[in-house]
């Protein structure tokens, strides 16, 4: 039995700690929050593009603090200014701008 309560406190121990390391490295990646739901799928928070930015050549990052956070599950290594997400952000102004105009 306290072989079982060990192993127990180690992998909770290690879980623990991989967790911090992912936010942490999530943090340097533009992320506010990332982690790991099973090896190469994560869920990921980071701020959305600047609406200024977002039809440029070098879109840039939102301030996390604006609270205009995107909610992601997927690949691991997605890119929050890969071109994926660029063309996704974009789509959505575009179509939030069509029915805030009264087009739709």
């Amino acid at each position: 039995m306290k072989h079982i309560q060990t192993s127990l406190s180690i992998l909770l121990l290690t879980g623990t700690l991989a967790l911090s390391v992912a936010t942490v490295w999530a943090q340097g990646q533009g992320s506010v929050y990332s982690v790991v739901v099973f090896p190469g799928y994560c869920h990921k928070k980071f701020p959305a593009i600047l609406e200024e930015t977002l039809f440029s050549s070098r879109p840039v990052l939102k301030d996390p603090g604006d609270g205009d956070i995107v909610d992601f599950y997927g690949s691991c290594d997605y890119d929050p200014l890969g071109k994926e997400e660029i063309q996704a952000q974009r789509a959505a102004y575009r179509r939030d701008r069509n029915t805030w105009n009264g087009a739709d």
